[in-house]
């Protein structure tokens, strides 16, 4: 592949080659006889990245629950066929271990299922338990998925008529501290602001959305490192939330309208601050997948730098999840566009090729 290869913000090569599925820069010598027009080898021209990185999925879920196998393979094709060849599934009804023998898929890395209180998040969505059992089903998840357990940190509170965290400060410092133990990571599905501090200062290593965040939380989620995936093409739905609840929880819904009015200075607050942000779309439950392009160009709207919203979404989000990008010997993984998308991250909308362990899929 000639053009411009984008191995990283700093690292920009003029050559990459796919041998065996595996990358190489060094040129490899072909045998007499063999090249294009022995069909054994294509040229491609183009600017090439890391496959695309999606952190905030659900591959098996939709609006209603699990989904069968047939959706959840058509949802991950969606995503492949957007440039997401790495997803994070970050909570799932579903058991979608199956992905992993799909050579046509995406790598996935599962976080078991979501973790809510009692009638407190999406019907068929999560196991649901109260405070006293947090733990165990931490530790439970924690061995169902793959290096990450989800918690549902905060949700409405019918009572209170709006968002409110889900389980009390020491039951969380609990949880978070089995999870680690257990070797896996936790992240939290939080909107709102009062769940944010004690979930900081648990030691999470991340939190879905946080809408949330203040100049108190910003500073503690920079100092301890915790990463945030914002999904902001999910917080674009806020309103609408906000409207079906008027009637019954005018208070929430005042809330939720304040949280998306802010929601681009909240996220450029946090990288100024130097949190870490990743791209997620939040994808299979109201959302269709295949969004990662629309996600990226909201971080650009958000304020954030087109290179390290192109970060976010490849080689800083394949590190932080433990996978490589454009080396020397690493699965071939990668999507060609047709112009910079250094200039214009709106080109990541329309990938020319994309190979995915090796292998061409056509966009």
């Amino acid at each position: 592949m000639t053009g411009r290869v984008l191995v990283g913000p700093d690292d920009v090569r003029d050559e990459l080659w796919v041998v065996g599925g595996r990358i190489t820069f060094d040129r490899p010598a072909l045998p007499a006889g063999q090249g294009a027009a022995a069909g054994e080898a294509l040229t491609v021209r183009g600017w090439v990245l890391p496959g695309l990185v999606d952190a905030h999925c659900h591959v098996g879920l939709d609006a209603s629950g699990a989904v069968d196998e047939d959706t959840a393979a058509k949802q991950a094709i969606a995503d492949r066929d957007a440039g997401a060849l790495l997803l994070r599934d970050a909570g799932s009804p579903a058991d979608t271990r199956w992905v992993h023998d799909r050579d046509d898929l995406p790598r996935l890395v599962r976080a078991g299922r979501h973790i809510a209180r009692t009638r407190r998040y999406l019907r068929n969505y999560a196991e649901e338990i109260e405070p006293a059992d947090l733990v165990a089903e931490v530790e439970r998840q924690a061995a169902r998925g793959e290096g990450w357990v989800k918690l549902v940190g905060d949700w409405i509170d019918r009572q209170l008529g709006d968002l409110a965290p889900c389980w009390p400060d020491d039951v969380v410092a609990e949880a978070v501290a089995a999870a680690h133990a257990a070797g896996a990571r936790v992240t939290a599905h939080c909107f709102a602001e009062d769940s944010l501090p004690a979930l900081a200062a648990a030691g999470i290593d991340c939190v879905e959305h946080a809408t949330g965040l203040t100049d108190d939380t910003i500073a503690a989620f920079a100092e301890r490192g915790i990463a945030i995936v914002p999904t902001l093409v999910n917080i674009a739905t806020f309103p609408k939330i906000a409207d079906g609840a008027q009637a019954k929880f005018p208070r929430y819904a005042e809330h939720m309208r304040a949280l998306h009015a802010r929601r681009h200075d909240t996220i450029r607050a946090a990288y100024d601050a130097g949190i870490p942000i990743y791209v997620g779309t939040d994808a299979g439950g109201s959302l269709p997948h295949g969004l990662v392009a629309a996600e990226v160009a909201e971080l650009v709207t958000a304020g954030l730098p087109p290179l390290a919203a192109l970060g976010a979404a490849t080689w800083a989000a394949r590190a932080w999840l433990g996978f490589p990008g454009l080396t020397e010997g690493a699965p071939a993984d990668l999507v060609v566009y047709p112009q910079d998308p250094r200039a214009d991250v709106g080109v990541l909308a329309a990938p020319d090729l994309i190979v995915l362990r090796g292998r061409v899929h056509q966009a």
